[in-house]
């Protein structure tokens, strides 16, 4: 039986924490970030935890179990 292949696409979008949480970037920062107030580009800074059920996705997705 062939391997199994990474999502690319995923692969540079999520990340996983030591305890195997999946730690993704918040939406809504990458652009038009000139008219949007400054304290809501702060608060989206940062990574955020995935949810329960997008993180069982993202683990399928790059061949983690758990």
């Amino acid at each position: 039986m062939p391997k199994m292949k990474t999502h690319s696409g995923a692969k540079k979008r999520f990340r996983f924490t030591g305890t195997g949480k999946v730690m993704h970037r918040k939406a809504g920062k990458m652009h038009l970030n000139e008219h949007k107030p400054t304290s809501q580009t702060r608060r989206l800074t940062g990574d955020a935890v995935l949810a329960p059920g997008d993180a069982a996705k993202v683990r399928r997705m790059l061949g983690k179990r758990g």
